[in-house]
């Protein structure tokens, strides 16, 4: 059974740190002692049974037989755990998912009761994401169904009951302080924007017209809306954040509650009004809630009790405001889930009722004018390091390539530091036709004491940005491999070795760009300075190239991207990547800068790779949106490199420098690359 790790959260029946029951990673780790020091009684047997399809977390039945027939303890209990995929355990990781959970049952529910399953036994792990709950069983109870809907009785209940949740803690200081309970949404409007248009071209024959205007107008207006709405000053209070039927066991006769809420994974702290509108938008077919919806919200409203501070005419102007948040999940969730023929279906439900919970309350006029946002540019001081988050995979990466069509070269140099790993990475590789693919590569360099200078058995560099965010040295001297087959990279072989020097400055030509969607950002440059590798030596003098700075956690291993940065020759900037996590929808980043013009956001980037038996591409043909910009893509020169992840999963990272050209002739220089999962 594994011990428990420093910095573990806990809660458990026993008062004694000696006698608590260890973190729990599997149902394996199971023992009768175990489940009698978390349950308080001497458990003899037990039998453990899978249940539900979640894809973050795994969830279990336990049935539990007692010494001399105790029949005072639960009759079966449910233990949840993080999902054993390593992939799916990494995104509810980084997203913060299963701390939440586990401090939803620490931190909060031992006060509620109402719809929340007592807790016997919390545990997680930060350094690794391994968490379990012991909580008690709903059954025996029926599970609510989003697509049928609620019945009166249910809907009048699951609102009475979240009226009784967030009656306690309405305007709660500690809550409103906690950092674990207040992360700031990823979703911002280019986000929407690009997630919105592969749900309308998956989706749009199936959306009514009146209904795509309200997505259209929530998305055209979703970064000033939601700045309205944290300026409001409403209410605040606990959100759970997926508050509808799927999330509910109702109880049968012989229950010990008449309804039990799952799925605290997404817990936050927000408008007090969230849930009630979210569940009120499509618990019930439509004119099923319109007759019904003045007494749902006295029901909720009485639930929150005498001394709430709140009217029913603050509960239905709040659930007006809020009524944009189920149509906003009714878009985002089938672009990040696996599509199934069920999960179509619920979809569907929720966009038509959602739409028209925002028709029937006259919502679309609290929005603010349409706008476009202002693409977002890094600070000077994006340049240095970063603080760490405690994520296992958190690393911090700095890139850098060029490309010479002149002679016939290019090259690449990253940098990854890997601090909870306590190691850093260092690849620098130059590659053309006609030449070996010269390799430096150290996937275990120590860990830099500050971003100047890094030395290894195999390499020093340095990196200094001479004028942040305009001018940036890179210099590097190690001892590498030349590699005839560049593919041998991707086999792990060894090559010649042979000595490699660069001193090389990038110099900034566009506008740097920061995504929305992680920490990151992009720089086209020019490129100067001199590499010697393998007796040769080559001059550059404003060659094409590109830059980038990242900081965030990054799995290489649970997901697949095609990645590229193209330079034309008419001062064109072009960049893009293609996103493919398993089980959901692409999604997309980059911009398009025109010389002398405003850099555009792109909302749609496809990409159509083609490989070789070795692994290494042939070709790619990649098209840009907006402007529906398509570029075929010549691969000149391979820099590939074979990335192993510390729990053993291996990926393909081919890289390679191109010439491009564009559907309307024009022409240009880059790189591409592909990360590709090996199952």
């Amino acid at each position: 059974m594994p011990s428990v790790p420093a910095g573990l959260l806990y809660l458990g029946r026993v008062s004694s740190s000696s006698l608590r029951p260890d973190l729990i990673e599997r149902p394996a780790d199971l023992t009768a002692e175990w489940l009698s020091a978390a349950t308080g009684r001497t458990v003899t047997e037990f039998a453990v049974e899978r249940i539900g399809t979640g894809q973050m977390s795994e969830c279990y039945r336990v049935a539990l037989t007692y010494a001399n027939g105790d029949e005072a303890g639960p009759a079966s209990v449910v233990l949840k755990v993080a999902a054993a995929d390593p992939s799916s355990r990494q995104t509810g990781l980084a997203m913060g998912l299963y701390e939440r959970e586990v401090r939803f049952y620490t931190d909060i529910a031992p006060g509620l009761g109402g719809p929340v399953a007592p807790c016997f036994h919390a545990a997680y792990d930060p350094s690794t994401g391994v968490f379990d709950l012991l909580l008690a069983d709903a059954a025996p109870a029926v599970a609510g169904n989003e697509i049928r809907g609620a019945s009166a009785e249910q809907a009048h209940l699951a609102l009475a009951q979240l009226g009784l949740v967030h009656g306690r803690l309405l305007g709660d200081e500690a809550l409103a302080g906690a950092d674990w309970l207040n992360r700031e949404s990823p979703v911002n409007q280019g986000l929407m924007a690009a997630l919105y248009a592969g749900f309308i071209d998956r989706y749009r024959e199936q959306v009514a017209p009146e209904h795509r205007h309200v997505c259209e107008r929530l998305v055209e207006t979703f970064d000033a809306y939601m700045a309205a709405e944290a300026e409001s000053g409403g209410p605040q209070g606990l959100v759970h954040g997926d508050y509808r039927l799927d999330n509910m066991l109702f109880g049968q006769q012989g229950a010990d509650r008449a309804l039990t809420v799952v799925d605290w994974q997404t817990v936050t702290w927000g408008p007090a009004f969230t849930d009630v509108a979210y569940f009120l938008g499509c618990a019930l077919p439509t004119d099923q809630r319109r007759q019904q919806y003045d007494a749902l919200l006295r029901a909720y409203h009485d639930a929150l009790g005498p001394d709430s501070g709140v009217t029913v005419d603050d509960v239905r102007d709040g659930v007006r405001h809020q009524s944009f948040f189920g149509v906003l999940m009714a878009i985002v969730s089938p672009m990040l889930v696996e599509r199934t023929d069920r999960g179509d279906e619920m979809f569907m439900a929720m966009i038509a009722r959602h739409c028209q919970h925002v028709l029937d309350v006259d919502a679309l006029a609290i929005l603010p004018a349409p706008s476009t946002p202002e693409p977002l540019q890094p600070g000077l001081d994006d340049e240095g390091r970063h603080p760490p988050a405690d994520e296992p995979l958190w690393s911090e990466s700095w890139y850098f390539d060029f490309a010479d069509p002149g002679q016939d070269v290019g090259g690449w140099i990253r940098l990854g530091v890997i601090p909870n790993q306590g190691h850093a990475w260092i690849n620098a590789l130059l590659c053309g036709p006609g030449m070996p693919t010269v390799a430096v590569l150290d996937f275990d360099a120590p860990l830099p004491e500050r971003l100047a200078e890094i030395h290894s058995g195999t390499a020093e560099l340095e990196l200094d940005p001479v004028e942040p965010l305009r001018r940036y040295r890179v210099s590097l001297r190690g001892r590498g491999e030349a590699h005839d087959d560049p593919a041998a990279l991707l086999r792990g072989e060894a090559g010649r070795p042979v000595d490699v020097s660069m001193e090389l400055t990038w110099t900034t030509v566009g506008t740097p760009y920061q995504y929305r969607l992680s920490p990151r950002y992009e720089i086209p440059c020019v490129v100067s300075g001199e590499v010697t590798a393998d007796g040769r030596t080559f001059t550059f003098s404003d060659v094409a190239g590109q830059r980038d700075h990242s900081w965030a956690s990054r799995d290489w291993w649970s997901m697949d991207w095609t990645w590229c940065a193209f330079h034309l020759d008419d001062g064109t900037h072009l960049h893009g990547v293609d996103i493919r996590i398993p089980g959901m929808s692409p999604l997309s980043v980059g911009y398009l800068q025109r010389a002398g013009e405003p850099l555009v956001e792109l909302d749609r980037v496809s990409a159509q790779d083609t490989f070789g038996d070795n692994g290494l591409p042939i070709s790619a043909e990649l098209r840009f949106s907006p402007g529906d910009l398509a570029v075929t893509v010549e691969m000149r020169g391979h820099a590939p490199v074979l990335l192993r992840s510390p729990d053993g999963r291996t990926s393909l990272f081919p890289r390679a420098w191109a010439a491009v050209t564009t559907a309307d002739g024009r022409t240009g220089i880059g790189w591409i690359e592909m990360n590709r999962n090996q199952l």
